[in-house]
């Protein structure tokens, strides 16, 4: 088997699940190529890793560049010539489908719809390609139910399969939150909420800022931990009214948040859109409860271990993150169940071995459809 993975993003969950993917291939013996743009996360972690990595030049927003990125993909992939070709994210499906136009078995992983991002023209753009785009398209694998409901919607009807994103749960363990906090240089003994995420506007952290003063009335004492870094980083950082506060520590970009996690009295995702996020699985796996905003797979992967609220509703939030913070006890117990759930159905290996079968299963029917034809 000979498979090629194109992803632009080269951070955060996308770049996770590609690579993730890609690993899990390779162990079984197939062929896998890395189409990415040439510097970044992704590429380098994957190289060293021993993975094929092809650069290519794209950028992450749709326009008139996009033609031509199609066109260089396009050659890249005509070198390579794959058994099967896997796109990740909206703009690896754009110049994916448009370079291939269904000629090789062509597997699409959104990672959250474009539509849901884009507003005005833009997005009845997007909806309208996604539409046309489905004869291109030989299988739509979805992270959540939401999103396989949401594309439905919206009159996407290629055939497609839900797999829940997973996470290594092997590696994110309930450990030692004093240690954690003393290696991360926090105080052992304050409330802290963490949030983990590319500082982003569909990220939702500026909500979370909003939302912070109404924590702080209830416990003064608390923290916030903001873990990462994006283009909305340097507005926020010197624009939002509580990013200079006493209480909110921007620790910046960290690759492996996972000490972060175990130092956390909960964990907090704020976003305004998701397909499934990965921070609750990770916070989930390392036995941490989670407050979350109701978007794409939040519910779906949440469930018991900590609480979903309307997105949006800002006086909730902050109510939910104060609740677990002054109440150790019940996030601790939500902790718990979120371990076991994250053992039980969103384990990185369950991931993969789905989308592993499914590929397979794919590229023997186009096999033998071609031998029959």
């Amino acid at each position: 088997m000979k498979i090629v993975h194109v992803s632009q993003p080269v951070e955060a969950g996308v770049a996770v699940v590609a690579l993730d993917l890609a690993l899990a291939q390779q162990a079984r013996g197939w062929a896998v190529t890395l189409v990415c743009p040439p510097s970044g996360w992704l590429p380098e972690r994957a190289q060293e890793l021993g993975i094929d990595v092809r650069g290519w030049a794209v950028t992450r927003q749709p326009g008139r560049r996009s033609l031509g990125e199609a066109v260089r993909l396009r050659r890249i992939l005509a070198g390579l010539a794959p058994d099967v070709v896997h796109l990740h994210s909206s703009k690896a499906g754009l110049a994916g489908r448009l370079a291939l136009r269904g000629k090789l078995p062509t597997v699409f992983q959104p990672h959250l719809w474009s539509f849901e991002v884009a507003g005005g023209p833009l997005r009845r753009a997007c909806v309208t390609w996604e539409r046309l785009a489905s004869r291109w398209t030989h299988l739509i694998v979805c992270v959540s139910d939401d999103e396989l409901v949401t594309g439905r919607a919206a009159g996407v009807s290629a055939t497609a399969e839900i797999v829940c994103n997973g996470v290594d749960t092997e590696r994110l363990l309930p450990r030692d939150r004093a240690a954690a906090r003393r290696r991360l240089g926090l105080d052992p003994d304050v409330p802290i909420a963490v949030c983990v995420g590319r500082l982003a506007e569909l990220k939702g952290q500026d909500q979370l800022l909003s939302a912070w003063p109404a924590v702080l009335e209830k416990l003064p004492g608390a923290e916030l931990v903001l873990v990462g870094d994006g283009p909305m980083g340097p507005a926020w950082r010197t624009g939002h009214p509580m990013a200079g506060h006493g209480s909110v520590r921007w620790q910046g970009h960290c690759d492996d948040p996972a000490a972060y996690y175990t130092a956390a009295d909960v964990v907090v995702l704020p976003s305004r859109a998701e397909g499934m996020a990965l921070v609750p699985l990770e916070a989930m796996s390392c036995a941490r409860s989670v407050v979350a905003f109701d978007v794409g797979g939040v519910r779906q992967s949440v469930g018991d271990a900590g609480t979903v609220i309307p997105a949006g509703n800002l006086p909730a939030l902050a109510d939910a993150v104060a609740a677990r913070l002054a109440d150790p006890g019940l996030a601790a117990a939500e902790g718990r169940r979120g371990r076991r759930r994250a053992e039980l159905l969103f384990d990185r290996t369950r991931m993969t071995d789905q989308i592993v079968t499914l590929v397979d299963k794919l590229a023997h029917e186009h096999s033998k459809s071609g031998r029959t034809a």
